[in-house]
């Protein structure tokens, strides 16, 4: 079974110049430069759309500011086990 996902990003193409320094240092490699051309003529960087952990690599790698915009997502909540009357637990710390 798949993590669920941790992260999730946004790239605006009309700030990105191209450079794929975000692609290069992408952990999951969850981005990739688009096929097509933006307005500066250069292929932008696009999000994959799944895999991202939120860790931020790739805004800090970015040159150019508000080109990336990364989002952590809540972590899902975590079950709790209900337990019978009489059961031994172990001390609190």
């Amino acid at each position: 079974m798949a993590a669920p996902p941790r992260g999730n990003l946004t790239i605006d193409v009309h700030e990105c110049k191209g450079g794929g320094l975000c692609v290069e240092s992408c952990p999951p490699k969850c981005t990739q430069l688009a096929p097509g051309l933006n307005h500066y003529g250069v292929h932008a960087a696009r999000y994959t759309g799944h895999d991202c952990t939120g860790c931020g690599i790739c805004f800090y790698c970015c040159p150019e500011p508000g080109a990336i915009t990364v989002y952590r997502l809540a972590p899902p909540p975590k079950a709790v086990a209900l337990t019978q009357p009489g059961e031994q637990h172990a001390p609190a710390l």
